[in-house]
């Protein structure tokens, strides 16, 4: 149901009459085509009841009110290391790109929190981005920021159990012999902050890595990687002890470095949302330049 016409004509507003998923409710009401509705939606160009929302299959309940720009974007943040997967009013989830840190590490670095509490004085948000979990500077891929220090206690205190699948895709260097397995061993750093392995208890961080292939060439394994623990360098140098370094590794790889990165992108993440407590389930693309060292022609 249609209401008016209002904020300098930026905006179509509407009231929900029924139950109904975000983006079948869109289709149906708006007038506009799937890839428009999922544009606008992917653009910040949606809130319902005064909030950014991107999810396609957000719940919609009678007597919720709905804002769509009628721009093509609207507020959303530009950034060539950030690109936003999911916003509410107590977290964002993002896709981090090679070469950003997750957090300042001195003075005018450039961080992903840093972009965020910017994009939020932007939008008139009166909040800041804190830091729950990490991903090293040339690692790519899904992040969670909460909003808000209750949010950010909440998720740290029970990450394990709140993140319940967690998975990497990375380029190893060799082909792998097994399809699939699990290696598992203590993980702890010397003086000179490398972090090593050993298959005997030595005072470190017990670590357990799941590890499946999913494609192959003569020089490369495409592997997915799902971590049961989360430590420090726990992929990179699980991923060394079997033989095959995550290609462009320049700390624990061999040298072997075929386009120019560390070829290690987190992209799935799925967790139990703090306070709502629904299931929220995130994942990208394998990053292409990954996926173009298995042409079949490479085989």
């Amino acid at each position: 149901m249609k209401a008016n016409n209002s904020e300098q004509g930026q905006y179509s507003h509407y009231v929900v009459d029924k139950e109904s998923p975000l983006l079948e409710w869109l289709l149906a009401h708006v007038g506009l085509s799937r890839s428009k509705v999922k544009a606008t939606l992917q653009g910040h160009g949606i809130r319902v009841n005064g909030k950014f929302i991107t999810r396609h299959d957000y719940p919609l309940k009678p007597g919720m009110k709905i804002a769509v720009s009628k721009t093509k974007r609207n507020e959303t943040l530009k950034s060539r290391y950030v690109k936003i997967v999911y916003e509410d009013n107590y977290l964002v989830v993002v896709e981090k790109a090679v070469g950003i840190l997750s957090m300042a590490a001195g003075h005018s670095s450039l961080n992903v929190k840093t972009v965020l509490d910017g994009y939020f004085h932007q939008t008139n948000q009166p909040c800041q981005a804190h830091v729950v979990h990490r991903l090293d500077r040339e690692t790519s891929g899904l992040m969670i920021y909460a909003k808000d220090k209750k949010t950010e206690l909440s998720l740290e205190a029970d990450w394990h159990r709140t993140v319940y699948d967690r998975r990497y895709v990375a380029v190893l260097s060799g082909r792998m012999e097994d399809r699939e397995g699990t290696i598992a061993s203590w993980l702890k750093d010397n003086k000179a902050y490398f972090t090593y392995s050993s298959q005997v208890e030595n005072g470190g961080k017990y670590a357990v890595t799941h590890f499946y292939v999913l494609d192959e060439s003569k020089e490369y394994s495409l592997v997915e990687f799902r971590l049961e623990t989360g430590r420090k360098n726990q992929i990179r140098v699980h991923a060394a002890e079997m033989g095959h370094p995550v290609c462009g590794d320049m700390k624990y790889g061999n040298g072997d470095d075929p386009i120019g990165r560390l070829c290690l992108h987190a992209y799935t993440l799925c967790f139990y949302h703090p306070v709502t407590h629904e299931s929220m389930e995130f994942q990208t693309r394998i990053p292409q330049n990954f996926q173009q060292l298995f042409l079949h022609t490479n085989k």
